[in-house]
């Protein structure tokens, strides 16, 4: 399998960048070409662990056959976005806490081999297109793996969600999650949504605390075109978060999903089930 395998540590989480460099050494002495890009430093001025030349990853990604996150679900789903228009499998190394979207653990390196030689099962996932348009013409695009959400800070707020222009669902809360199946295990499962298998195609609709005897979650077909409408906020504050970045919302905001034309692919080499990992992460199973 021709290409090289992308290294993608979060300095933040791989220490002295200790586990990427020894997935370095295995790689390459089976004959791999290797090179080390980290992420997620947050503009820090990070050194390199002694004897890795890093580069950036945009720069590594052509002619890439393989990309390899180090650290936890975060990691994960910032590479993905940056990754997407490569089409490039993505395999976690969890060095957080859940790793929901990891595949496998710190002491489970060896199997980046099979993985690099192209001996993994792949996995799609759907992404979402997402669009805010402002009151005043701006407009903010995003392509998100696991979810949006709009939340209150420190107040309730109105939520309108509307499904091809009908309305889903109205009702006053702390805000409503829309989430892809990959999400249904994150923010969405906390706020009481269904667990739904990552590799389906849905929207999921789950309202945050909403004040409203029975608002429910709504799993919605993926040609589903979602608009989302905050009510006036009258000197309240709501944020609109996108994979989990953070974006204010203004009065006469309208947030426009849909299924993305984008995937996210997954080399899966652990062979656990989706069912052996929630139990797993959930801690309900021993």
């Amino acid at each position: 399998m021709s290409g090289h395998v992308v290294l993608c540590p979060n300095p933040h989480r791989d220490t002295d960048l200790a586990h990427t460099l020894r997935a370095k050494v295995l790689l390459e002495n089976a004959g791999e070409a290797v090179r080390v890009c980290p992420i997620l430093s947050g503009g820090s001025k990070l050194p390199p662990a002694e004897g890795i030349e890093t580069a950036s990853l945009e720069s590594a990604l052509p002619g890439a056959k393989l990309v390899v996150c180090f650290g936890g679900d975060g990691t994960l789903l910032h590479t993905a976005r940056a990754v997407m228009r490569e089409k490039i499998p993505l395999l976690g190394v969890n060095l957080g806490s859940k790793g929901f979207l990891t595949d496998l653990p710190a002491d489970g390196l060896a199997r980046l081999i099979e993985a690099a030689r192209g001996d993994y099962v792949p996995e799609s996932r759907m992404m979402l297109d997402v669009e805010l348009q402002r009151a005043d013409g701006t407009v903010l695009r995003d392509t998100v793996l696991n979810d949006v959400a709009i939340h209150g800070i420190a107040n309730t707020i109105r939520v309108k969600a509307l499904g091809d222009g009908s309305v889903i669902t109205d009702f006053p809360g702390d805000g409503i999650i829309c989430a892809t199946p990959t999400g249904s295990t994150a923010y969405s499962m906390s706020a009481g949504g269904p667990l739904v298998e990552p590799t389906a195609r849905n929207l999921i609709l789950t309202p945050i605390c909403a004040h409203a005897l029975m608002t429910r979650s709504f799993v919605l077909a993926p040609e589903r075109k979602v608009e989302l409408h905050v009510g006036d906020l009258n000197r309240k504050r709501a944020v609109l978060s996108l994979d989990g970045n953070a974006h204010e919302l203004q009065h006469g905001d309208v947030v426009r999903i849909t299924r993305s034309v984008y995937e996210t692919v997954f080399a899966r080499v652990s062979g656990r089930s989706f069912y052996d990992i929630a139990y797993e992460k959930l801690g309900e199973r021993a």
